[in-house]
């Protein structure tokens, strides 16, 4: 079993490491959140092989054998040294797998700088609205997402009527569009391109096309972008 097991495990975790589970990273959040997944890799694949071992190797050796079928079976009785060892290790891998993922989590929640831009994200069925606030005037309000690149973005994000999920996988962050409640996330964009938005939170029949791109520019473009955006506002009204 131990030799079975630690080859199936190394084959497992080189499989596991190997897969492409996640896009393109495109933030400074992404980094931590693929690697915590690679440590619940490396912990959660030789759990499963060592169980799924045991139980192939008790099926085989233990089965009932024919002319058995009437027979009770041997009067065991439990091995209390055992049963402490196999609930103990257990609790210590949930609770350091735990703790590291509160680490990551408080690490990637921080705030990234004194430049914080904020944008408020509303969502509604079945589509995504971006406002930029400012100063003395109006939000600039877009459909699709537009960001400096490493400058780090504060999303305030609701709903107007059920709730959906803002997600930028690229980003790996996501978060919650609940009614009358704002929720908050923190990105700090590290990567030019466009990435697709969706809707990570089944909110109706048109839940696959609640999408929208993602633009990460440089922060002369982005400059560019929004002035002429500002622009457009004032002379619209």
């Amino acid at each position: 079993m131990v030799i079975h097991g630690l080859i199936a495990s190394a084959i497992g975790i080189a499989i596991g490491l190997a897969i492409e589970w996640f896009p393109e990273s495109a933030s400074t959040q992404a980094g931590p959140i693929d690697h915590l997944y690679d440590v619940l890799i490396w912990t959660s694949v030789p759990v499963f092989v060592t169980v799924t071992i045991i139980v192939l190797f008790s099926v085989r050796n233990f089965k009932m054998r024919p002319g058995e079928e009437q027979l009770d079976g041997p009067p065991i009785h439990g091995n209390t040294r055992l049963e402490v060892i196999w609930t103990a290790i257990p609790a210590i891998i949930l609770v350091v797998l735990c703790s590291y993922a509160w680490v990551v989590l408080t690490d990637i929640e921080e705030a990234q700088g004194q430049d914080e831009m904020r944008v408020n994200v509303v969502g509604q069925q079945f589509a995504w609205t971006f406002e930029y606030p400012q100063a003395g005037g109006k939000p600039i309000k877009s459909t699709q997402l537009y960001l400096p690149k490493d400058r780090p973005v504060r999303f305030y994000v609701k709903a107007l009527d059920v709730i959906h999920d803002f997600w930028v996988p690229a980003f790996r962050m996501k978060i919650d569009a609940v009614p009358g409640i704002e929720t908050k996330i923190r990105v700090t964009p590290n990567r030019l391109g466009t990435y697709p938005v969706v809707c990570a939170e089944l909110c109706g029949l048109g839940h696959a096309v609640m999408r929208s791109t993602a633009h990460v520019l440089e922060r002369g473009e982005f400059d560019r972008w929004l002035a002429e955006q500002a622009q457009e506002a004032r002379e619209a009204q």
